[in-house]
């Protein structure tokens, strides 16, 4: 049995805090989704649990299986475990997609098997393997990219997989795909996830242990499935003038999208 630790995480950007003290608890086969408005720090929380630079961190712990993951570069942490699905994938002009993956897997695995498990996760969550072949998300439409994180996700088997907004770009028949073949990982390979989302359509498939609301850089309650159902009906306002700055002094994380959608937040009007 893995776990993945966050005690009292605290990280700011260029001085302005964003994460304010988070504490997460997620344990193999588990799936805990993380809901909460734009400007929240979600996208900061599945940043810094990466390891991406440009983040200072100002206490707190993140420990996967007893290794403190924050003394670590990003690719060490992958390394023990931890997998980042990008919010916006990156295009890596020059790499394949396949020649990544089989380098990726660092075990003494045939390339051929490794190539095998490629083709039929590509299968499985109905990715061509014209893909494959192509540079890693160039001229990949933004529902191919999330499919691709999810191939990527599938073949290398990480012990825990942060999800930042995976559905998003999603149509219904991609987003059911996507979420069934992670809701299997959990079941099958025992798989943890943190799953970040507005939404709680991503929940109908990728079924959740606990839901968490995430507002003002921190955990302000958790329960169970039917919390999402009720922030679909009652947005985060509840959440917001207790847990957050004002919106002309909210800290904005810089590595966030520009172009986000900024009504996208589930909120009431």
């Amino acid at each position: 049995m893995s776990e993945l630790v966050v005690e009292g995480l605290r990280a700011a950007v260029d001085g302005r805090e964003i994460l304010t003290g988070v504490d997460l608890y997620v344990r193999s086969g588990e799936v805990h989704a993380v809901m909460g408005p734009n400007g929240s720090g979600k996208s900061t929380l599945a940043h810094v649990l990466a390891g991406r630079p440009g983040y200072e961190i100002l206490a707190g712990s993140v420990r996967l299986d007893g290794v403190e993951l924050l003394e670590l570069p990003a690719w060490r942490r992958a390394e023990a475990g931890l997998f980042l699905a990008f919010q916006y994938p990156v295009e890596v002009p020059g790499v394949p997609l396949r020649d990544l993956l089989v380098a990726s897997r660092r075990t003494p695995d045939d390339p051929d098997l490794v190539e095998a498990r490629i083709r039929e996760e590509a299968g499985r969550i109905g990715f061509g393997e014209r893909f494959l072949e192509r540079p890693l998300n160039v001229d990949l439409s933004g529902g191919e990219k999330k499919r691709n994180e999810t191939l990527q996700l599938a073949v290398l088997a990480p012990a825990f997989a942060v999800l930042d907004e995976i559905d998003s770009g999603l149509d219904v028949d991609a987003l059911r795909a996507v979420a069934r073949r992670i809701e299997e990982a959990t079941r099958d390979d025992g798989l943890g996830v943190l799953a970040i989302t507005h939404y709680a359509r991503l929940l109908e498939v990728l079924e959740p242990d606990v839901v968490h609301v995430f507002a003002g850089g921190r955990i302000q309650r958790s329960g169970g499935p039917e919390l999402a159902a009720e922030l679909e009906e009652t947005g985060y306002e509840a959440y917001l003038p207790a847990a957050a700055p004002t919106p002309a002094d909210a800290p904005a994380d810089p590595f966030a999208d520009p172009f986000a959608d900024p009504f996208a937040s589930g909120t009431s009007p």
